[in-house]
């Protein structure tokens, strides 16, 4: 029953060579990665050459899998290891090329730039791609412009608490040296010429640019925001209301150009062709419909992949649909684990970064999922001369309960990655998406695409409007399930163990055949199912700019006004909610612009901060601050207090982020830098 099933475990042992290789708290040598490479090929000779039991043979060649996986992550890593701007590095004046407009952040809109020049910066010691967010200006610059801005830079943030997610990481495989923001208005400059390849890649980028511009005109900002961002890739001009409708709804993987919109155009150009071969009976006699229309999809799905601006969640949907129109041309079943299977081998051959990453999880949990629903779903016989009444009543029942099973399951597979990476769920989700599978599938997709392809020429006004139209629908959807009661519900992370224990439990229900196959069961409920370790008492950013503590099941920042994003994702990973306001914190905390102080009889725990670095202003509060309070944070440098945990600068600056737990014996620190350990994605070992 199984034996045809064991090689759909390669790709997972090969994921889990990676993921060892990423988790491991400190770099190992090249000569390391060197050596599991050969000793994998060594395997899989010795499986080759010598007579072995099938047990062995398995064995044998999943080991090899997974040491080429962690092979595969070192040379990765070798491969795009590129400078990192220093911390702190102040002010600076970037000369460069405006690569991408990248999707916003709450600062604004961000450049993705290549840099000629960065005062300060040797040219050995420059980031090969900085993003830099823009102020207020009357003027934005476009993919391939050269300008000058002067701003602040430094090196990709670290985790937001210790042991969430690692931005920086993935900004340096992303091959991001460092971010920023402008002070001032960006200025045109005469660069010199750019490299050919990055001349093209910005070529390319104002074509979709332009092309979201006048999506954007042509359907208005409601619409054609979140059609230019379908289309494109480009986020810039979707309304923040419809965003967070969109989250609270279930339906925030509309904006991402991933697999659902991969399969949609691939499908749609497939369907097309056949139907047109289909309908001209000399061609139909002479071609195999199937396989044109195959190689239609494969030509839709790249096009889409170079407008979108081939994102990494872009990329691995359209690999994976372009190994189901090259099974169709090999004469395989296009939807099938083994497709499934070797698309996940070949991303992660090539990025094996991105087993780490939501996205590739997600995506591909939800996909093995519906292709074992597929493999599973009965099939009844096709009943011959029946009225077409009755046909089309039961292709609407078969539908319908399609539609209900495959959102059921999907929202299963995806749940504990939601929970653990996001730390919300959205209680009406599958209801939300089986209102809009219709709209997005039928209507909104194939308009989009049609009128994207057909807008430089003047034409694709009506499908524009058309998709227009789906788009609002699903926009009336989503704020009306937004509304409802309880529509969003936030999750404490699990511990970091059940994540990958889930993800193997939902692969062994997936893939193994027969009753054995719910021994993954309680595997894939460990995220639902285990307890939550105890919130922390307080939280301290990562330069000590801003904190917060804890008063039940709130999280009272002392500084609403800095690193807000960095304080809403520690609240919601331990799920707690931050307190709106001010009022909550004035109950227990006395302000001003560079500090906090405990009130004189306030509550648990007693915390004062000093968030400047300027030495009279701390000389004068903290002698204060030491006398009543149990925890001091001091941003700039300072001596410790005689009866106080005093945590300063050069605490953040070795430690990064913290949370503070109370115990018997005192305060227990758990710095962000300890779990993250020394690699080449952090700043201390960034080292170029």
């Amino acid at each position: 029953m199984q034996s045809d099933r064991w090689r759909l475990w390669t790709p997972i042992a090969f994921g889990g060579g990676a993921g060892i290789y990423l988790a491991l708290p400190a770099e190992p040598i090249s000569a390391v990665a060197l050596g599991t490479l050969a000793l994998a090929f060594a395997l899989i000779l010795s499986v080759g050459r010598l007579g072995l039991p099938r047990g062995a043979v398995i064995g044998l060649t999943l080991a090899a899998f997974l040491l080429g996986g962690f092979a595969a992550a070192k040379l990765r890593t070798q491969t795009v290891r590129a400078p990192i701007a220093p911390a702190g590095g102040g002010m600076r004046t970037i000369d460069g090329f405006v690569v991408d407009i990248t999707n916003p952040g709450q600062g604004g809109l961000r450049l993705l730039m290549a840099p000629i020049r960065i005062s300060g910066l040797a040219p050995q010691e420059t980031p090969i791609r900085v993003r830099i967010t823009l102020g207020e200006g009357d003027w934005l610059p476009r993919p391939g412009d050269a300008i000058r801005v002067r701003g602040m830079v430094n090196a990709p943030p670290p985790p937001a608490s210790p042991g969430s997610y690692d931005f920086a990481r993935d900004a340096f495989f992303d091959g991001i040296g460092g971010v920023g923001f402008a002070l001032g208005e960006a200025r045109p400059i005469d660069g010199p010429a750019p490299p050919a390849r990055l001349a093209l890649q910005m070529r390319l980028n104002a074509l979709r640019w332009g092309l979201a511009e006048r999506i954007v005109e042509q359907m208005g900002a409601s619409s054609g925001g979140l059609a230019a961002a379908m289309i494109t890739g480009h986020e810039a001009f979707v309304p923040k209301e419809q965003v967070e409708d969109l989250r609270a709804s279930g339906l925030a993987h509309i904006i991402s150009i991933s697999g659902l919109h991969m399969a949609i155009v691939g499908g749609f150009a497939f369907g097309a062709v056949r139907l047109l071969i289909a309908a001209w009976p000399w061609m139909a006699l002479r071609v195999s419909s199937k396989k044109v229309a195959a190689v239609f999809g494969l030509l839709a799905v790249g096009s889409y992949l170079l407008i979108s601006g081939a994102p990494s969640p872009a990329e691995r949907s359209a690999i994976t649909a372009g190994a189901a129109f090259l099974a169709i041309l090999a004469d395989r079943r296009a939807i099938s684990l083994h497709t499934l299977g070797l698309a996940a081998l070949v991303i992660l051959a090539f990025e094996p970064e991105a087993v780490i990453q939501p996205g590739f999880q997600m995506s591909f949990a939800a996909t093995a999922a519906l292709v074992a629903l597929a493999e599973a779903w009965p099939r009844p016989p096709r009943e011959i001369n029946t009225p077409w009444p009755i046909r089309a009543a039961q292709a609407v029942g078969v539908w319908t309960a399609a539609s209900i099973g495959a959102s059921f399951v999907a929202g299963l597979a995806t749940g504990p990655f939601a929970m653990q990476h996001f730390n919300r769920v959205s209680t009406f989700g599958l209801a939300a998406n089986l209102l809009t599978a219709p709209i997005s599938s039928f209507l909104m997709m194939p308009g989009l695409a049609i009128g994207a392809a057909l807008t430089p020429f003047g034409l694709g006004g009506p499908f524009l409007s058309a998709a227009g139209l789906a788009i609002d629908t699903m926009n009336m959807i989503a704020g009306w399930i937004a509304d409802l009661p309880g529509s969003q519900r936030i999750f404490a992370s699990a511990p970091a163990w059940t994540l990958p224990a889930a993800f193997i439990g939902i692969l062994w229900l997936c893939l193994w055949r027969g009753p054995l196959r719910w021994l993954g069961l309680p595997l894939a409920l460990s995220v639902w199912l285990c307890p939550r370790p105890p919130a922390p008492d307080i939280w301290i950013a990562a330069d000590g700019s801003t904190a917060a503590v804890r008063r039940g099941d709130q999280a009272v920042l002392l500084r609403p006004d800095a690193k807000l994003f960095a304080a809403e994702l520690w609240a919601r990973r331990r799920g707690l909610t931050p307190a709106e306001g001010s009022a909550a914190r004035e109950v227990a905390f006395d302000c001003d612009r560079w500090s906090c102080a405990p009130r004189q009889g306030s509550a648990d725990p007693k915390v004062a901060a000093i968030f400047t670095r300027r030495a009279s202003t701390i000389a004068a509060k903290q002698p204060l601050f030491c006398g009543w309070a149990e925890v001091v944070i001091v941003r700039g440098s300072a001596e410790p207090c005689r009866n106080a945990l005093t945590l300063t600068e050069a605490d953040f600056a070795r430690g990064g982020s913290a949370e503070l737990y109370r115990s018997p014996s005192g305060w227990r620190v758990v710095w962000a830098q300890d779990l993250r350990g020394q690699r080449p994605w952090t700043i201390s070992g960034s080292g170029g």
